[in-house]
């Protein structure tokens, strides 16, 4: 690697380093992280030996455009819901009024058959 490759790289990581503190902070300067990161990507295919390879035809010039990585800031997901704290009734005494209700509307149909019976 010659010296001029070993300043790109420099420079590439400074940027690199700059887009993690970025996207650490939050707000604004997250938005700015990604292209940030982009750039070091791009800033590393720009090494003067990879340059002259490519010139010489020794390396590939169809290659895709880079894409830098940032980690995220922080978690990406929510604050979890406590098991069982959720809103509203016990699931147990759902199940006991429905058991309730169900008992209650057989007698009455029950009963009501009786008042009118068919032979």
């Amino acid at each position: 690697m010659t010296k001029a490759d070993q300043l790109v790289d420099k420079a590439a990581a400074r940027l690199q380093e700059m887009a993690e503190k970025a996207a650490a902070e939050g707000g604004v300067a997250a938005k700015l992280a990604q292209p940030l990161a982009d750039d070091a990507a791009f800033l590393r295919k720009l090494k003067p030996s990879l340059v002259a390879a490519r010139v010489k035809g020794e390396a590939p010039t169809d290659q895709e455009p880079a894409q830098g990585t940032v980690a995220p800031s922080g978690p990406q997901l929510g604050k979890r819901p406590k098991p069982g704290g959720g809103a509203g009734p016990s699931p147990w005494l759902v199940v006991g009024l429905a058991f309730a209700a169900g008992i209650v509307i057989a007698k009455v149909l029950d009963w009501r058959g009786h008042a009118h019976p068919r032979d």
